[in-house]
């Protein structure tokens, strides 16, 4: 069985070299490196690597160095600028980038974040990942809505929705009700350009490990989507403070809930397919 994780994030220390935007209440540092070593110790064969808006906003430079460095373990996507009237050139350019699977948009309720699904530049970017044939990974928790109509506007595009589409806490106790636009997530599902990441899913309970509580609404996201469409992930390391890597991936390896084959095609096949590359390990 092959294992991708659908969502990483690594980085490089905060330094004038390369300054953070934001400080996240994540480690330190998270190199290539360290991430490989960490999905060695679980046997993790490779990962999808978003580069860290939070931290470096649209520059992916260090996801191309990471990936230049461990070819056959990274594929990279990319943040691109809904505000840039050239980000159908930065698009083109990125598809060119060894290792570049996907551009990545926000349309969360945040400052900076918050646009109308009939904003020009998140539709300039729709059509341009079409033509770039790219998926469009989107993150619209606590904004479903507004993601589904931009992707009702264009069936031709390849959409991958981050995070179950249901916002996740960065530290803590989970909400009180953290499924509650578990309908909304289900209802996407009709729609059959997208794939959706179960990715961060243990940020969502409120048992401690192996989190057995996450189980039931997943079952009704793998009986919506079908795990051809649902794409396993940790979400590490935005999901630091509330699970290690370990403890985001055992529970899906050793969970009774699932056969081989089921396992097979949550924890790899179907982000294979639906970024249509696989790890090769040296």
């Amino acid at each position: 069985m092959t294992i991708i994780d659908s969502q990483v994030h690594a980085y490089e220390a905060n330094t004038p070299k390369r300054p953070w935007h934001n400080v996240p209440n994540w480690p330190a540092h998270v190199t290539g490196d360290e991430m490989v070593a960490a999905m060695d110790k679980v046997g993790v064969d490779g990962a999808i690597f978003i580069s860290a808006f939070s931290m470096y906003r649209y520059d992916a430079s260090y996801a191309v160095e990471v990936q230049r460095a461990h070819p056959g373990r990274f594929a990279i996507v990319k943040p691109v600028d809904p505000d840039d009237p050239a980000v159908g050139d930065v698009i083109a350019e990125w598809k060119r980038t060894p290792g570049a699977v996907g551009v990545r948009i926000m349309m969360t309720k945040e400052p900076g974040r918050d646009r109308e699904p009939t904003h020009p530049g998140l539709n300039r970017i729709a059509r341009e990942a079409a033509k770039n044939d790219l998926p469009v990974n989107i993150l619209c928790w606590g904004n479903v809505d507004a993601g589904a109509a931009l992707i009702d506007r264009h069936p031709d595009t390849r959409f991958i929705i981050d995070h179950l589409a249901i916002r996740q806490p960065r530290t803590p106790p989970a909400p009180p009700q953290p499924w509650a636009d578990l309908p909304r997530v289900l209802d996407l599902a009709r729609r059959q350009n997208l794939v959706i990441k179960v990715s961060g899913a243990c940020t969502l309970s409120h048992e401690p490990y192996p989190f057995p509580d996450i189980w039931d609404p997943l079952a009704r996201v793998f009986d919506a989507w079908s795990l051809e469409r649902c794409l396993w992930g940790t979400d590490w390391t935005r999901a630091y403070a509330v699970v290690n890597y370990e403890q985001a991936v055992e529970p899906f390896l050793k969970t009774d809930r699932l056969s081989e084959g089921e396992r097979a095609m949550l924890m790899g096949g179907a982000c294979a397919k639906a970024y249509r590359w696989s790890p090769q390990k040296a």
